[in-house]
């Protein structure tokens, strides 16, 4: 038997580096014990470890890159099996490359199911873990306490370095922290719930908020539950009003509709009366996308670029996503096709300023050409990962009528692939008690190479426009 002892249970490096000479030497995965620093146990049939065998020079071989990025994640998992799961789909991926293509796979669905659990509990950790302002004397330091359920603490720290670059903090864990002073990332032991400080007077401030913009014809106890689980509430502040809002929201959407004039509809998502807080929730919206890491596009674009408008429009309109322009001043519809896109609504009689614009996919997908950027079409897991934003949107403006610019957008918007031509010029009713309406988008236009053929289009896209202004007209 060979024995690997790995630095740390998040030891990708360590790993990759033993299963490659182990690979090379054609080791296989029942001839290898895997163990962690501090943590090793003695093997339970009493073998005796040997050394690991040299890797032969300038021996090297390849895998996929799914790979790779598959055992970065599943390697930060609790199941102590982990290691050898890995080695053993390195052996099989290095024998049959297309195995990562094999869906119904069993060891790859096992070691993917690793990697789902780290993905979620990486968002978890993003999502619910909640500062506290001390005052140490030379400045304000920032403490949160989290207990996660994989090894997944140095993996996400780049993510908090970023997004509260300007803060000291530290996050406390049961198995290591992590400080940043603002210009450098330490690390420390395990910590204890108690070490982490009690409520701050900011906290009295964002219950109240989280108080005011709850909205009880909008609750859905299920849903709530699956993305904010019990185990976390004890970390948020605002979980402790939970309860009462949650046994109050019946008695609150009965006041909202006795009180509401006798011919207006039943309050909905969109037609629940508004709280005074619509364009701080917006803008908290905002920034939290501005650090959106839900699908790799954040890595190549410049920036997120979210919708823009009037917080009360009436019209909405979505896009498949920024261009290069777009990238680069953070405003949807700015360039070319934001400029054809503006002709249009003018000569179709329709105010742009009095819309709102937004996009299905908030990052520039584009591939690299020399100096230029070419765009690529967002594929579905990108359009999935961002459709949260273009909710959360749709939820706050709640827009009368939504037009759907492209496929993309129509994909977004209804949650299934449909035909623009067998969608377009008509009413689509949506749940929410919208409307949403589908037409091509504006860059198809600009890639028509016959003039002739780009008119006669363009005519249509603005009769679609013309068409849509005066449904709003109607239902104002």
């Amino acid at each position: 038997m060979h024995r690997v002892t790995l630095a740390g249970p998040d030891d990708f490096e360590g790993w990759r580096d033993a299963a490659r000479a182990l690979a090379l030497t054609a080791i296989p995965a029942d001839a290898i014990l895997w163990d962690v620093a501090g943590s090793a146990t003695p093997d339970l049939f009493g073998r005796d470890a040997t050394p690991l065998p040299p890797a032969p020079a300038d021996a090297a071989f390849s895998v996929p890159r799914a790979f790779v990025e598959l055992a970065q994640s599943a390697i930060l998992h609790r199941e102590p099996a982990r290691f050898a799961l890995l080695y053993s789909l390195l052996l099989a991926v290095r024998a049959v490359p297309g195995r990562m293509e094999d869906r119904a796979d069993p060891l790859l669905r096992r070691v993917e199911d690793l990697a789902k659990a780290v993905r979620r509990d990486i968002h978890k950790m993003r999502a619910f873990v909640r500062f506290r302002e001390l005052d140490e004397g030379d400045g304000p330091r920032f403490i949160a306490w989290f207990e996660p359920d994989h090894h997944i603490v140095r993996a996400n720290a780049g993510f908090f370095t970023r997004r509260f670059a300007s803060m000291r903090w530290s996050i406390l864990t049961p198995e290591v922290s992590i400080h940043w002073d603002g210009e450098k990332l330490t690390e420390g032991p395990g910590a204890q719930r108690g070490d982490a400080p009690a409520e701050d007077p900011v906290e009295d401030v964002w219950k109240g908020y989280y108080a005011a913009i709850f909205n009880p014809a909008r609750l859905k106890t299920g849903a709530m539950l699956s993305e904010m689980p019990r185990k976390y509430w004890r970390n948020l502040p605002e979980a402790a009003l939970i309860p009462d809002l949650v046994a109050g929201a019946q008695a609150r959407e009965a006041a909202m509709i006795a009180t509401a004039p006798r011919t207006a509809p039943r309050p909905t998502a969109r037609t629940a009366p508004r709280t005074g807080n619509i364009r701080a929730a917006w803008q908290a919206l905002r920034d939290e996308a501005m650090a959106c890491t839900r699908c790799p596009l954040h890595g190549p674009a410049t920036q997120t670029v979210f919708g823009e408008g009037p917080l009360d429009a009436s019209l909405l309109f979505i896009g498949e996503q920024p261009g290069d322009q777009e990238d680069l001043a953070g405003r949807p519809f700015v360039g070319p096709t934001g400029h054809l896109f503006d002709t249009a609504l003018a000569e179709a009689g329709v105010d742009r300023a009095r819309a709102y614009v937004t996009n299905a996919v908030k990052h520039f997908k584009y591939e690299q050409r020399g100096k230029r950027r070419l765009h690529q079409t967002p594929d579905v897991p990108e359009i999935k990962a961002c459709r949260w934003w273009l909710e959360q949107e749709l939820d706050l403006i709640r827009p009368r009528l939504i037009v759907a610019l492209g496929a993309t957008a129509a994909r977004a918007l209804l949650g299934k692939p449909v035909t623009i031509s067998q969608t377009r010029g008509r009413p689509i009713p949506l749940d929410a008690g919208a409307e949403a309406w589908i037409t091509v988008h504006p860059s198809y236009l600009l890639r028509l190479p016959d003039p002739d053929r780009q008119a006669q289009e363009q005519a249509r896209f603005v009769a679609d426009l013309r068409m849509v202004g005066e449904r709003l007209h109607a239902l104002a």
